[in-house]
């Protein structure tokens, strides 16, 4: 049987079960072991399918890669400048789908909004992996409003010369 080829295309509410799924397994995984216990859990209850929905409902661009039928990530931006979720299935890290990911959710809210500026609150685990798409923190870690640990992050596009905007 061939392998299946990596698609990414823009999420849709029917989308928001799938993306819950791969959202809260992924943070059960890599981010709630440096969390406070009450945030992590308050952390989860914002990712469920529900919630995805009113998220896509709202405006939040979600781009989203498939291998066949399996969600394997999720790139998620808000106001198309804050990057609120970016997550690869465990399974398939090390192959490239978060920065591809990054690159098509980057990519749309140049060619949407014209953004600049990108800005993220990256989960301790995270930073490297940010820092390897062009990430700088801008400040160090600390307990956002809801309690969870994170590092602001930003990315600075400059404009090549000769292109347009």
């Amino acid at each position: 049987m061939a392998k299946a080829a990596l698609s990414i295309r823009l999420g849709r509410p029917g989308d928001a079960r799938a993306v819950g799924m791969l959202v809260r397994r992924m943070t059960r995984r890599w981010i709630l072991p440096d969390q406070p216990r009450e945030a992590g859990l308050a952390l989860l209850s914002r990712q469920g399918a529900a919630v995805q929905r009113r998220h896509m409902e709202e405006g939040h661009r979600f781009h989203l890669a498939w291998l066949g039928d399996t969600l394997v990530g999720v790139a998620t931006m808000r106001d198309d400048s804050h990057l609120t979720q970016l997550f690869v299935s465990t399974r398939y890290h090390g192959h490239g789908i978060a920065r591809r990911l990054w690159r098509r959710a980057m990519a749309d809210a140049v060619h949407r909004a014209g953004t600049r500026r990108f800005t993220l609150n990256a989960s301790r685990c995270a930073v490297p992996a940010y820092r390897r798409l062009g990430f700088v923190a801008t400040g160090p870690e600390r307990l956002s409003p809801s309690g969870v640990l994170t590092t602001p992050m930003e990315l600075k596009r400059i404009p090549m010369r000769g292109r347009r905007a």
